[in-house]
């Protein structure tokens, strides 16, 4: 069974990508138990508690990060040089446990899955 990667890149509540790549991610999971989940970039900021996405509108869609356990999907990995360049650190809170790693060892588990999809 193939091993899928899913990274995540965009800020949270600029465009819909990252909550359709959620909605991948969830569906996803109904095929294979191989799912791996990355966040780099401005999608360090996915995880992030309190956020209130109805000040501008969006739908609060990061509590659903939260369903990812239920769904076996445990593999979650934070890039923490991203993070930091964002003024943010691993003692952060997230609103999931995430494995906040250097971005080499990042890229050295991303090498390991056979597909990998960006949003």
């Amino acid at each position: 069974m193939k091993k899928i990667a899913f990274v995540f890149m965009k800020i949270p509540h600029g465009t819909s990508s990252s909550r359709e790549g959620l909605d991948a991610l969830l569906a996803a999971s109904a095929l294979t138990e191989k799912i791996g989940v990355f966040f780099i970039s401005d999608g360090v900021c996915q995880l992030l508690v309190k956020q209130n996405p109805s000040k501008i509108l969006a739908r609060d869609y990061i509590s659903t990060y939260k369903l990812l356990p239920l769904y076996d999907i445990n593999a979650c990995y934070i890039c923490q040089e991203d993070l930091e360049a964002r003024g943010f650190s691993a003692d952060s809170s997230f609103i999931l446990p995430a494995t906040v790693i250097p971005a080499d060892r990042l890229r050295r588990n991303l090498a390991d899955y056979d597909v990998i999809l960006t949003f």
